[in-house]
């Protein structure tokens, strides 16, 4: 019994399968060297389950990069059904409309103002209008950053409200302080359409697909300063001038109101964010804890400093490096000053030239409108279709330099409106031929601003409320200065030679722009860090 034992384990050939843990490979225990084999063999396989786990514990380090569910994922706002992204154009285009109402509404109640509160100084009085265009230049340089870190709904909405407290607070205005501070504080609010706006559509549609949009938005703030000084007219002339202020507050709580359930979030990393919070509160919380989990858009460096501190830094790095920036912002800051100098200048060719009452005087504005609308309407046809065309002929590939052919018509029009409003305001001559060079000033100012604004939001799509913000703090100035020197210089000139100066500058400034950046825009924007490629 005892000889047979070890004859039958030394003659067993069959091969045993150990429980060791982590050992699959089969060992003959007959083998030579069995116990040596068996010991490399296990060291192999726990060398090959550390790298194993290694690898696992790499790939549960790496950070999640959150992104689009491909290039037709319906949460990403260029594949939203085109019904909500109109209906999103709309909500914008109407903040972008009513607060410029209010910018200019009050201009033909100023002397009435003056009056009550016993201002005298021409200056003074025309501070009252310009005050509120001033905060356009200065509360874009931080609503556009802030809309690009915390999203353009949230910061639109909180902004317009803000506009809406100060609009309704110069009703009650006691004194000639109150009510420009007043002004100042409702137009930091009434701001934000005016770069924030530009971004949500950047958001919205394709380069081959806003042209239209954009047409409309744009228009928005310059057919304001139209409507608003002919309402305003008549509201001098039959009510009191607290109405101005009254009736605008209660147009804009309506389109807050619609604001509140059409305006939805558009902004690609803020969507993507919320993405990435929800997975973040899906996962097990330790391995939420130890994983990372960020959007495409997110660098490593993500913290809230860092974040904030380069985000309200944007619009001066834009506005002090970028070439793009600063041509269209001074080009676009002579067109705006132009349009403000015109709107506070009306009420004195036709009421004091003309001898016409306040409130027919005012339906001059009603010209500005139509060469406004009637060239946008235009302009709204075609700027996709000169983009698409130019696209195909560069196989395929657009360019933001393709917005630029509808300023040539633009820098021709507008100097011929100011030669033609300025040489026929006068008594001998009928009222009508000044209203046909305003309208041509309106047409050649749409032109210029919608190709401005398209080129600049291809240019700068991620960046484009930051980028807005600096081109619209060089136009809010000129819109802010240009009245307050415009009674001095048509006292002194008169209306032919003071609008033949400006016309002059119009031709040197605006008639070489388009074809500078058509050649040089590309090699500008290679250049930049911000501008797309």
């Amino acid at each position: 019994m005892a000889d047979k034992a070890p004859e039958s384990r030394l003659s067993s050939a069959s091969p045993t399968i150990h429980d060791e843990p982590g050992i699959t490979h089969p060992v003959d225990a007959s083998e030579p060297n069995s116990s040596e084999n068996l010991k490399a063999r296990t060291e192999q396989d726990k060398n090959a389950r550390n790298e194993e786990d290694g690898d696992n514990r790499s790939s549960a380090n790496d950070p999640l990069i959150v992104d689009w569910e491909g290039p037709d994922d319906p949460q990403n706002p260029r594949n939203w059904t085109v019904k909500k992204k109109w209906a999103a154009t709309a909500i914008v285009s109407a903040f972008t409309f009513i607060s410029p109402v209010s910018s200019s509404m009050m201009a033909p109640a100023s002397e009435q103002i003056a009056g009550q509160f016993g201002i005298t100084n021409s200056s003074v009085i025309a501070l009252l209008t310009s005050v509120f265009v001033a905060a356009y230049a200065f509360g874009p340089l931080v609503l556009g950053p802030l809309s690009e870190l915390y999203g353009r709904s949230r910061v639109l909405q909180l902004a317009n409200m803000w506009y809406l407290a100060w609009n309704l607070g110069c009703a009650f205005a006691q004194n000639e302080g109150q009510l420009i501070a007043f002004r100042f504080l409702a137009g930091l609010g009434g701001s934000a359409p005016l770069s924030i706006g530009g971004g949500v559509l950047g958001d919205l549609f394709r380069p081959e697909e806003r042209g239209q949009a954009i047409a409309i938005y744009s228009l928005a703030p310059l057919l304001g300063p139209v409507i608003g000084p002919t309402c305003g007219a008549w509201i001098a002339q039959r009510s009191t001038w607290r109405w101005v202020f009254w009736s605008t507050t209660i147009v804009d709580g309506f389109i807050q109101v619609m604001g509140l359930f059409f305006l939805k979030e558009t902004y690609a990393p803020i969507l993507l964010e919320r993405k990435a919070t929800s997975i973040r509160k899906s996962m097990d919380p330790e391995k939420a804890q130890a994983r990372e989990i960020r959007t495409v858009f997110d660098g490593a460096d993500r913290h809230w400093k860092n974040i904030v501190k380069k985000a309200l830094v944007r619009p001066f790095v834009l506005f002090y490096r970028e070439p793009i920036v600063q041509l269209l912002g001074i080009y676009m800051a002579f067109v705006y000053g132009t349009l403000y100098l015109f709107l506070t200048s009306m009420p004195t060719i036709f009421e004091g030239t003309y001898h016409q009452p306040v409130g027919i005087a005012g339906l001059h504005y009603f010209a500005l409108g139509v060469g406004l609308t009637g060239a946008s309407q235009f302009n709204a046809r075609m700027l996709d279709k000169i983009y698409k065309y130019f696209q195909d002929k560069n196989n395929g590939v657009g360019k933001p330099e393709y917005r630029l052919p509808p300023m040539i018509p633009g820098a021709i029009l507008l100097p011929a409106g100011l030669f033609i409003t300025g040489w026929t305001a006068r008594p001998d001559v009928h009222w009508i031929a000044p209203d046909i060079g305003i309208a041509l000033v309106g047409a050649g100012t749409i032109l210029n601003f919608q190709s401005i604004q398209t080129y600049v939001i291809d240019a700068f799509t991620l960046h484009a409320a930051s980028a807005l913000a600096a081109v619209t703090f060089f136009r809010s100035l000129a819109g802010f200065g240009f009245p307050l020197f415009a009674p001095a210089m048509y006292n002194a000139l008169g209306y032919g030679k003071g609008d033949t100066i400006l016309a002059c500058v119009a031709i040197l400034v605006g008639v070489p722009a388009p074809f500078l950046f058509w050649y040089y825009g590309e090699r500008i924007r290679n250049a930049s860090k911000y501008a797309r490629r």
